[in-house]
């Protein structure tokens, strides 16, 4: 079974790209992030004739998640329990689904912005209230899985030079922190092999020629329970999805398992 999750930097203007990616990777199992559109926008009937269900949450703002699945999709469930607002919205930032034998969460956690931002306590709230919330998927009997865009470096070694982000969200003690957090209820991560690289970033910025220049962060992560650890094959990032016109400015990370 392959699995894997990707920030699509919008579901629309990557639809083609998606489409030919989901041909030749084969995935059976897909959480998205950053959808930029609203759920009656969401291609559902383009994925479907591409073999997969669609379950998706977006507004059309700077958010929106999904996941795919060509092995079925049940049990979805919208937003963490407690989960904080930003201005007078719960954002849709969390959608979990029982895909075939593995039960994923798609993620995209704030930003943060600045340290001095109010959206950095927001993405603080947010990652506390989803340490709380995995605890019942991660004692559950199903492999699972949160996946996706954590917009945080878990450790100086994900990022291209870390001299170049001092004091900035992405790798703060408290976001750090909080990304422990949320691995002690019992999540472990798939941390995935080099393949061009020593380090597999999963974003690089569009300016700069920071794609070409290998400048990126690894900010998206897998952190999955005992059961879908003792099933993990392989785990890459499939860096060439970065090249090209039209690209992501994120990279999708796949997951092998032996289910």
């Amino acid at each position: 079974m392959r699995v894997a999750t990707w920030n699509i930097n919008s579901l629309k203007a990557r639809l083609e790209r998606l489409l030919a990616w989901l041909e030749t990777a084969e995935p059976d199992v897909v959480c998205l992030q950053e959808l930029k559109c609203a759920d009656a926008d969401v291609p559902v009937a383009a994925l479907a004739a591409a073999g997969y269900e669609t379950a998706a949450w977006g507004t059309g703002r700077w958010n929106g998640v999904a996941i795919l699945s060509r092995v079925g999709i049940a049990d979805v469930r919208r937003g963490i329990n407690d989960q904080p607002v930003f201005g007078d919205e719960a954002e849709p930032r969390a959608i979990t689904a029982t895909c075939g034998p593995v039960r994923v969460q798609s993620l995209y956690i704030p930003n943060g912005r600045d340290v001095a931002d109010p959206h950095f306590p927001y993405k603080l709230a947010f990652l506390k209230a989803l340490a709380a919330d995995a605890e019942a998927d991660i004692a559950g009997d199903l492999p699972f899985a949160a996946l996706g865009d954590y917009n945080i470096c878990p450790t100086d070694d994900d990022v291209w030079d870390i001299d170049e982000w001092p004091g900035t969200t992405h790798v703060t003690k408290d976001e750090r922190d909080a990304l422990a957090a949320v691995a002690a209820a019992g999540l472990t991560e798939v941390y995935p092999r080099a393949l061009k690289y020593d380090v597999p970033f999963t974003f690089w910025d569009y300016r700069n020629l920071d794609f070409p220049k290998n400048r990126g962060l690894r900010i998206d992560l897998a952190l999955v329970n005992p059961a879908f650890k003792a099933a993990v094959t392989d785990a890459y990032v499939d860096r060439n999805e970065r090249k090209g016109k039209g690209a992501s400015d994120h990279a999708p990370l796949v997951i092998d398992l032996d289910l």
